[in-house]
């Protein structure tokens, strides 16, 4: 089953089956590690933002389950980060280094880069307890799936409807709100707000994408366009703050100085473009988009 709710079917067996999926993914990526333990890891923080985000979209139906489970799976995922956040930040320099702005900036941030591999590979041999946290976290996410059995809806289709709308609403408002935030002051947390905001909507579109397919798909289109440009800024964000904890690893001033330069430029450039793309993303009124949705869920049932 793909990753959508279908309106013309039973929406409890539908939910049931969406994070049941998601979570015996997990469960499958995390014992297999075909590519590895640290790509799978990385797999299995996906899958649980899916779910987080399925998990909001009923949060007002099924509160306490919402609040639990959140709780659990965005602990579960903290619990895998360190290294992974250590390999996205030499992605992160990666991408400053192919769009440097000459020759000297590009050779200090290679040099960057290779310092925060070997950062990575040195926390990884310190890791010595990270197959049995992976163990543990199987058994975490078998106990999530095992939680689905206590969720119901039975206020048949257009008390769903209601439901949907309200969540729509309320997760657009807040986008709207992010983005003026990030209009006014800026910060890095207010960018980052956005994108997780940006992250619901997306996944909104494609679980709910059977009641208007092909403009579902161009809007969660454009919306995963935005959350990696949001992504990226955070990275961004992540490494600045990395040069601050972390001082020591970068010995060679004249590179630091290229690193510090190139993220200031880029922040500077990824938030304008990031920006203007939001605007656009975010142009409908949230009670108007509500209300279609609505409708659409309903009409789509029949």
């Amino acid at each position: 089953m793909a990753y959508r709710i279908r309106p013309d079917a039973d929406f409890t067996d539908e939910f049931r089956s969406v994070a049941t999926e998601q979570l015996d993914y997990a469960v499958t990526v995390l014992e297999e590690r075909p590519d590895g333990a640290h790509e799978a890891i990385h797999s299995f923080r996906k899958n649980l933002k899916r779910l987080r985000s399925l998990y909001r979209l009923v949060a007002r139906e099924v509160p306490d389950f919402q609040d639990h489970e959140n709780a659990r799976l965005r602990d579960t995922a903290r619990s895998l980060s360190a290294i992974r956040d250590a390999a996205a930040l030499i992605g992160t320099a990666q991408y400053l280094q192919k769009t440097a702005r000459g020759k000297e900036e590009s050779e200090a941030l290679g040099r960057i880069v290779t310092i925060l591999e070997g950062r990575r590979d040195r926390m990884a041999e310190a890791e010595s307890e990270l197959e049995h946290r992976l163990t543990e976290t199987t058994g975490i996410l078998k106990e999530a799936t095992a939680a689905l059995d206590a969720v119901c809806f039975d206020g048949g289709h257009r008390k769903n409807a209601r439901m949907l709308a309200r969540s729509w609403r309320r997760a657009a408002r807040k986008a709207k709100a992010a983005l003026a935030a990030c209009h006014g002051e800026g910060s890095a947390d207010v960018f980052h707000d956005l994108r997780k905001r940006t992250y619901d909507y997306r996944l909104y579109h494609a679980l709910l994408r059977d009641v208007w397919p092909g403009a579902m798909k161009a809007k969660r289109d454009a919306a995963k366009d935005l959350v990696e440009d949001l992504g990226r800024i955070h990275d961004l964000a992540v490494l600045c703050e990395l040069v601050e904890a972390e001082p020591q690893l970068f010995t060679r001033n004249d590179d630091l100085a290229h690193l510090l330069d190139a993220i200031i430029f880029r922040q500077q450039e990824d938030r304008r473009q990031a920006l203007v793309k939001a605007e656009a993303v975010f142009a409908d009124d949230p009670d108007e988009e509500a209300q279609r949705i609505e409708l659409l869920w309903l009409t789509a049932a029949n």
